[in-house]
């Protein structure tokens, strides 16, 4: 796609599992040919990790793996060709453990001393250095290791229910690896870029660091409560659940009125935020039973009519047959070469004038073995004999 802002960028793929797929996957929507190096026999760990299945494909790695080229190769055996794909490259991603690609001859000084533009690109659970960078590190762990699980829960720390330390870690990636490519628009180099599922699960405690590093206050679990802003949290109707966010003064008093409980901006021990917090039992007692009387549905409509942020708790299955949802192009199809018709969560951000796109469905397993070597200048022959010597 001529227009796509990554277009002619290649990025060699070496990651497996998630935040590095993940990572690739950005790339690759914004128009960068991505090619997935994967083990011969099994391919990336994902492709395992089911039930569900659609075919013989897992749909957890049809979500990770749109707009890629897979090539199936043995890094030990086709280190040669793991060099002429290198070569060509402008990005390299990789989730291995820290050390196993210098191992392989394959780190960054190695490569980038045959090819200083390019920009690599190495993501794991704990960092490439430091006394726990050798720790396996996956995404349940570093939600542990990194406090979002002692933030997270009712009456026990909890994981979040998506792999978040490895988006996020994905996502400060594909980040990363932008700047890199700018910097290098600069100066003509690549660079060495990393990030790690912990440092992601550091980032994302935002207030909560704060408040223990400039106040000394220790988060506990949270629930589904705001630990700085009331109200502002789950609460029961009549048939359900409610999401509400009562952010700032004039949110306040709009909630009030429209839910005719104009006592309480009378009242002294809700007169601002800070007081609202502080009493928040009191305050949530006199909300839900208001709210008792009202369907979610209805809820819903009225506070949202008065601009007050509210939302009911929806399933994964009405979240897609949200008609926002589907407006917004959050439900993608794409033609996969043996599910057939298959369908993936789309791009939550659009560019007006060089918007992503979906131009591949996940690859099968090698896919796109002739087609790449044969792009690198390897002859037919070549690749006989690579299949042979069981090198793809």
């Amino acid at each position: 796609m001529p227009d796509s802002p990554l277009a002619g960028l290649r990025v060699i793929d070496f990651s497996r599992a998630l935040a590095g797929p993940f990572c690739a996957q950005m790339l690759g929507d914004m128009g960068a040919d991505v090619i997935k190096i994967e083990a011969r026999g099994g391919g990336d760990d994902s492709r395992s990790w089911g039930p569900p299945f659609l075919g013989k494909e897992s749909t957890y790695f049809l979500a990770l793996n749109r707009n890629k080229r897979s090539v199936t190769l043995d890094l030990k055996k086709g280190k040669q060709v793991a060099d002429t794909l290198l070569s060509s490259a402008d990005v390299v991603v990789e989730n291995f453990s820290p050390g196993t690609m210098a191992r392989l001859g394959l780190g960054y000084p190695e490569v980038q001393a045959y090819n200083p533009r390019i920009v690599y690109c190495s993501i794991s659970g704990y960092g490439q250095t430091g006394p726990s960078s050798q720790l396996p590190g996956y995404d349940m762990t570093a939600q542990g290791a990194g406090g979002l699980m002692s933030v997270t829960g009712h009456d026990q720390p909890t994981r979040v229910g998506v792999s978040i330390a490895d988006q996020v870690a994905g996502m400060f990636a594909a980040y990363a690896i932008m700047n890199a490519l700018f910097s290098r628009q600069q100066t003509g180099t690549g660079q060495f870029v990393e990030t790690s599922l912990i440092g992601g699960m550091v980032a994302t405690l935002m207030h909560h660091a704060s408040a223990y590093l400039n106040a000394g206050k220790v988060a506990g679990l949270q629930g589904n409560k705001h630990s700085t802003i009331a109200p502002y949290e789950t609460l029961a109707t009549a048939d359900g659940l409610i999401n509400i966010g009562v952010a700032n003064e004039r949110l306040w008093q709009r909630f009030c009125e429209v839910m005719e409980l104009q006592d309480l901006l009378t009242d002294r021990r809700f007169s601002s935020n800070q007081l609202r917090v502080q009493n928040r039992p009191a305050l949530t007692d006199v909300i839900a039973k208001r709210f008792a009387y009202f369907g979610t549905a209805d809820l819903v409509e009225m506070l949202t009519g008065a601009g007050i942020p509210a939302d009911a708790i929806k399933s994964v299955a009405e979240v897609f047959d949200d008609p926002q949802v589907q407006h917004l192009g959050l439900r993608l199809g794409l033609e996969h070469s043996t599910c057939g018709h298959i369908e993936v969560a789309g791009m939550p951000y659009l560019l007006s004038d060089t918007p992503a796109s979906a131009r591949l469905a996940p690859p099968t397993l090698g896919q796109h073995n002739d087609e790449v070597l044969l792009e690198l200048g390897y002859s037919r022959s070549d690749i006989e004999h690579f299949r042979i010597e069981e090198v793809i």
